[in-house]
């Protein structure tokens, strides 16, 4: 990680999946309360997101990694990028990031601080399309990682920003939004009985993310006669 001790890279992730939270369920709030249009409000929380990911890897990834989300940590802890010790101290910097990131989103808005989600999401649809969010995720980071580690910010963004689109879920693929948008009573929440489902989905689709482009831009072997 450049040098930065592991301090510094846990501040990082902490700060960054918290800002991220922030945006989203800020966004979600600021959109309900100017619109009552559901398309016009979901289009008004994905643009945000979209252009936050990409500020924020591009500010904090030389720290970190930007992870920002314990499915990312996974599959570079299975990738040996990560010691096991190090990878549970991000995650629970990244849970801790997330949940302050609602406090703040709220408190911006005069909302309390945290208000369970009644917001139902579960369901075979949204748990696949919550394995898809992630395999997808997973994939455009290691692909950006393998051929253009430059782009890796705006390929992550600008792939959230789609998923929000094509998905049943709208794309949440990240445990830390989870748990932390099950604390929102606004159009970005889950109702917290729900967030498990999809945190299992997430983990689910990123492991096999892992698995499979690690086999796809894995060395070619010489071919013998």
């Amino acid at each position: 990680m450049m040098g930065y001790d592991l301090n510094r890279r846990l501040f990082a992730e902490a700060l960054g999946t918290g800002i991220l939270v922030a945006a989203v369920v800020g966004s979600g709030i600021m959109a309900e309360t100017l619109t009552g249009d559901r398309a016009l409000a979901l289009l008004a929380n994905t643009i945000p997101t979209g252009a936050i990911l990409i500020v924020l890897i591009t500010m904090l990834g030389p720290v970190s990694g930007a992870h920002f989300n314990p499915a990312v940590t996974l599959v570079f802890t299975l990738q040996g990028a990560l010691a096991p010790g190090v990878a549970l101290a991000y995650v629970a910097a990244q849970i801790s990031g997330g949940l302050l990131g609602t406090g703040l989103a709220h408190t911006m808005f005069e909302m309390p601080l945290w208000t369970p989600s009644p917001t139902p999401r579960t369901g075979s649809g949204q748990w696949i399309a919550e394995a898809v969010a992630s395999f997808g995720l997973i994939g455009a980071i290691l692909g950006g990682l393998r051929l253009r580690p430059e782009v890796v910010p705006a390929l992550v963004g600008l792939y959230i920003t789609a998923a929000y689109w094509f998905t049943a879920s709208t794309s949440f693929a990240n445990p830390a939004v989870t748990l932390a948008r099950a604390l929102t009573d606004s159009f970005s929440g889950i109702r917290p009985a729900d967030a498990p489902g999809f945190i299992v989905a997430q983990l689910i689709g990123a492991t096999l993310a892992g698995a499979v482009f690690a086999w796809l831009y894995a060395p070619a072997r010489r071919e013998t006669a």
